[in-house]
């Protein structure tokens, strides 16, 4: 049995994560970096180039956090989606 307790501590973009189990100790580094990416089709696929995009330089991305959506209009028709992401991932040592 795996007894396990979360601090979260927030320093400017850095998230650390302490996790302790019975036998033993370590500590994951997160960061946090935010992105901002569009679409012509949808939130959803605006959503998935963020995450495309920042996948070609990081890896151990952990989640996404949409921090806001918004969309650009024409015409009264919209014709592309935006949305500012809160991408985590861990640090590796």
């Amino acid at each position: 049995m795996l007894l396990k307790k979360h601090y979260y501590i927030r320093n400017n973009f850095c998230l650390l994560i302490t996790l302790f189990n019975l036998k033993k100790n370590f500590m994951a580094i997160v960061k946090v970096i935010e992105v901002i990416a569009s679409s012509e089709n949808s939130f959803d696929e605006a959503i998935k180039n963020a995450v495309a995009e920042v996948s070609k330089t990081i890896k151990n991305i952990d989640s996404v956090y949409v921090k806001d959506f918004k969309c650009h209009v024409k015409d009264g028709n919209i014709i592309s989606y935006g949305v500012i992401c809160k991408v985590s991932f861990r640090v590796e040592n």
